[in-house]
């Protein structure tokens, strides 16, 4: 990955918790590194293949200035996501804001937070045995595409498969699709939680009929089991209708605990 460096992009703001640094504003310190692959540029010598420094400069002034948010490390943070759903060939972006008169009764020279943000691929299966379900999942795919956080860039055909666990009900219809996003798993989980909602999905028992259903399969080579998380999926290696959609739009990835590419298991 090739690396653009801005480092010290001097701004007034008024960024604070106190009602004095709302009210008088100081001055503050970005640097930036911003990730991506400029080879094309290399190769063209054409500033539309790579990032343009200058257009991120203005746009982290803009954002930095016309903003205002009590902690920097929320100015950081909102930063670093808006670069990367701006400017699409940033791959990753470390930001750090530096804060030189921030309220400390003792001698020091700066105070600053940093914050890395990137996109992240993920696999998501897809499935639906309720109501019109090519209709459910197409609605699914179409609340996460319109979040910027999300950039869907594949999606399998969907193929019709007999209930797991409970057998006692209607056929499903299951797929799945790639994406990327600058969410962290947990993020990730919850925005999966809300769109069921939006869907309609209500709570049932385990493996019982669902009107839309999104599970995390994988998440870059991510390997985490937490209470309301496991990743990768735990059964996915078990289940025909994940691997059979799985399999036709990333055959090659290798599962990083199994160490077994998807199209193998």
């Amino acid at each position: 990955m090739d690396l653009i460096k801005i480092d010290n992009l001097r701004f007034f703001a008024n960024h604070g918790v106190f009602k004095q640094e709302q009210e008088q504003g100081q001055y503050f310190y970005a640097d930036l590194r911003l990730y991506l692959d400029f080879k094309a540029a290399d190769e063209t010598d054409d500033l539309t293949k790579t990032a343009d420094y200058g257009a991120v400069c203005n746009f982290a002034y803009e954002h930095l200035t016309k903003n205002t948010f009590k902690l920097i490390e929320t100015a950081a943070d909102s930063l670093a996501e808006e670069i990367l759903i701006s400017f699409p060939l940033i791959r990753e972006v470390f930001v750090e804001i530096k804060k030189p008169d921030a309220p400390i009764q003792l001698e020091f020279e700066c105070v600053s937070v940093c914050t890395t943000r990137k996109w992240h691929r993920v696999f998501i299966a897809v499935g639906s045995n309720l109501g019109n379900k090519e209709e459910n999942i197409n609605k699914a795919l179409k609340l996460l595409s319109a979040e910027q956080s999300i950039r869907i860039k594949k999606v399998s055909e969907l193929i019709e498969t007999p209930p797991y666990g409970y057998e006692v009900q209607p056929v499903f219809l299951n797929g799945a699709f790639e994406a990327e996003t600058t969410l962290e798993p947990m993020e990730l989980l919850r925005l999966l939680k809300e769109v069921e909602e939006d869907c309609g999905r209500e709570k049932t028992f385990r493996w019982g009929p669902r009107i839309i259903d999104l599970d995390i399969i994988f998440y870059d080579d991510v390997v985490m089991d937490s209470e309301k998380l496991t990743i990768p999926h735990r059964e996915m290696h078990l289940r025909d209708f994940v691997k059979i959609p799985l399999c036709e739009i990333a055959p090659d990835f290798v599962h990083p605990i199994l160490k077994k590419r998807v199209c193998d298991l």
